[in-house]
């Protein structure tokens, strides 16, 4: 699995963004499979409650970051047929110039806009509160594999997550050789979405979640959340709204029944120009066991309030 190229980005009206460029092959005929870091579409489509499948690449990825959304307890997104439009024409765009990035060049094929703000205001969506972007390419034509991919990858996983989003939108392409551009645009245009009430988080993995993956593939995304070291354990990670002011006392993981945590580490606005305020992240530096539980600690504060969290999850 070879990937790059993501970008978080701040603007105002607050504009969160990254993009994953992910492709397999390659290599002298060596078996690189145990740097793959994905979970098969086929076994998401078994989890318990997972939405039906489309086969329809934007709709099952949009649904999927809902199903997502709503298994760590925040509010689904409203999907709108002008954000729709907009991420559409990005995808189109990618796929006629055979790239991946958020900013668009005027005269090349497919233009519809030089940035996010750009495109969904051509499309009739203006944004007065939040906008954010995830935008991922593969060999792969699973929407849920695409999303799955992206919640991943740390960095990604904090745009998806964000409370405030309202409503978005999703569009693919796929080009002849069966690699596909999907593009999810977030926004609100005239208010922000429910949030968390004040003071509250929400993790992922969530609570009991399980067939939680081992691993994740750190080279995957750049910035790379852990540049000395590509797979690592699957990140962990805690969200406030948007604006909110995350701080991080402690922020530990450890096997079920063992006395030592471990080996982490630690995302947070402080010390990671990635990561916003509002949320943190720890990445184990290795691998998690597989079939194993393990249990989470969070402890401090959410705009001054005092808040502790202890939660488990399993692998799968």
């Amino acid at each position: 699995m070879i990937a790059s190229l993501s970008r978080w980005k701040h603007s105002l009206p607050a504009l969160l963004a990254v993009a994953l460029l992910s492709a397999c092959g390659g290599g002298s005929g060596g078996d690189n499979s145990s740097l793959s870091t994905s979970t098969p579409a086929g076994q998401l489509t078994q989890e318990p409650g997972a939405p039906a499948l489309s086969n329809n690449i934007a709709t099952d990825g949009f649904n999927w970051f809902n199903y997502r959304r709503g298994q760590t307890g925040l509010a689904s997104l409203a999907r709108n047929s002008l954000i729709d439009n907009a991420a559409l024409g990005h995808s189109n765009y990618l796929n006629l110039n055979n790239t991946v990035a958020h900013e668009q060049v005027l005269g090349k094929p497919g233009f519809t806009g030089v940035n996010l703000g750009d495109r969904l205001a051509k499309a009739g969506y203006v944004v007065t509160t939040l906008q954010g972007e995830v935008i991922a390419g593969a060999a792969n034509t699973s929407g849920f594999y695409l999303a799955e991919e992206l919640i991943t990858a740390i960095y990604h996983r904090f745009v998806i997550f964000e409370p405030l989003f309202k409503e978005g939108g999703a569009g693919a392409a796929v080009n002849n050789s069966g690699y596909a551009y999907f593009t999810t645009d977030l926004a609100g245009n005239s208010s922000y979405g429910p949030g968390l009430p004040a003071g509250q988080i929400v993790a992922y993995p969530f609570s009991g979640q399980q067939k939680v993956a081992v691993s994740f593939s750190s080279d995957n995304e750049s910035p790379d959340p852990v540049p000395n070291q590509d797979v690592v354990g699957y990140p962990i990670s805690v969200h406030a709204n948007y604006g909110a002011v995350l701080n991080v006392a402690t922020f530990s993981v450890r096997q079920r029944g063992s006395a030592t945590d471990l080996s982490v580490r630690l995302l947070r606005s402080d010390s990671d120009a990635h990561t916003p305020v509002s949320a943190a992240a720890i990445i184990p530096l290795a691998p998690l066991n597989a079939a194993t539980t393990y249990d989470v600690s969070f402890i401090g504060k959410v705009n001054g309030a005092n808040l502790t969290r202890n939660w488990s999850f399993t692998t799968r």
